[in-house]
């Protein structure tokens, strides 16, 4: 398969470098000094393994005409100037692994319901300052029809993403998946910007776990309202969110941010990441998504609302 990778940051360049040196046709789309540094010096993986492989880095997206699978992995605020990039391509399939729920109706617009499918990614980087992309925690990559439904090409993509040794699987249920992800990642993303900190250092403090609890509780509300379940089992304590036990979400996220001090302890979200290096995050298209859907649905978000205008205005004095 063709694979081409929109967005050379540490989750598109750990993506595209390991399907490259799998040996899969794979094309990154980078841009000025880092596209580049890339084309010169190969693309370079440190942190789970170490390795350098070369691949095709693509600074005109007009010289691409199509692929097989075109993944999108750049900032949510670049989004619109991304589609407009490469919406001239005939695609076989388009996912995006970015951080909130907008993406799929985004996409959709732009290259047709047909050709969207859903899709999180769960792991875990950060680009070095020499340009590596520090792969962190590799957790999975979930892929999904929107639909639910079974086919050939997801089968084949995941397939593609385990030969490359990514952790990957198949989903019926990627919508559940994805909002999944949104509410928890809203919740520890607001919380690492607040407190500058490591992700385990916020979760095991006892207010800090309970704000993150109650952004999560207050996201929980816009799935529900869509009829979309949040996901439950003995590695989630979602169904607490859903019920408003804050205390249990609480103890769960405390356990949480134990183990991670072992497994992760340098860790921190992405919306930190970009806090750290001066530049602009996605407040936006997530807290400011979140109320303002929550207002069109009636609901009270109140926590998340007051972290969404704290964030917004760091975010004009970063621009």
């Amino acid at each position: 398969m063709r694979f081409v990778v929109l967005g050379a940051g540490a989750l598109g360049t750990v993506i595209a470098a390991y399907l490259a040196r799998a040996g899969e046709d794979v094309a990154l789309i980078a841009r000025g000094p880092r596209a580049k540094q890339l084309a010169n010096e190969g693309v370079t993986i440190t942190g789970l393994e170490d390795f350098t492989v070369e691949m095709e880095i693509v600074e005109q997206p007009s010289s691409l005409n199509s692929a097989d699978v075109l993944i999108m992995a750049t900032k949510t605020y670049d989004t619109a100037a991304a589609i407009h990039a490469v919406r001239h391509m005939k695609l076989g399939s388009i996912f995006s692994i970015q951080n909130g729920v907008m993406k799929n109706v985004q996409l959709a617009e732009a290259f047709g319901d047909d050709t969207v499918l859903g899709a999180i990614g769960m792991l875990g980087g950060a680009v070095e300052a020499s340009g590596a992309a520090n792969f962190m925690m590799d957790n999975p990559i979930l892929v999904g029809e929107l639909s639910g439904a079974d086919s050939t090409r997801v089968a084949d993509i995941v397939r593609a993403l385990k030969n490359a040794k990514l952790t990957a699987a198949a989903s019926n249920t990627i919508l559940t998946e994805e909002w999944t992800k949104f509410v928890g990642w809203l919740g520890l993303s607001g919380l690492a910007v607040l407190t500058r900190q490591e992700s385990w250092k916020f979760m095991t403090d006892k207010d800090g776990a309970r704000i993150v609890a109650r952004i999560m509780q207050d996201t929980a509300q816009l799935p529900q309202h869509l009829g979309i379940p949040l996901k439950t089992g003995p590695m989630f304590t979602f169904e607490a969110i859903s019920s408003g036990d804050e205390d249990a979400v609480v103890a769960f996220l405390r356990r949480r941010g134990e183990a991670q001090s072992t497994t992760a302890p340098n860790f921190r979200q992405s919306m930190l990441q970009d806090v750290d290096k001066g530049k602009q995050f996605e407040v936006e298209e997530t807290f400011g998504y979140t109320v303002r859907k929550a207002k069109e649905f009636g609901l009270s978000v109140p926590t998340v609302e007051t972290c969404y205008r704290i964030l917004s205005g760091l975010n004009r004095m970063l621009q």
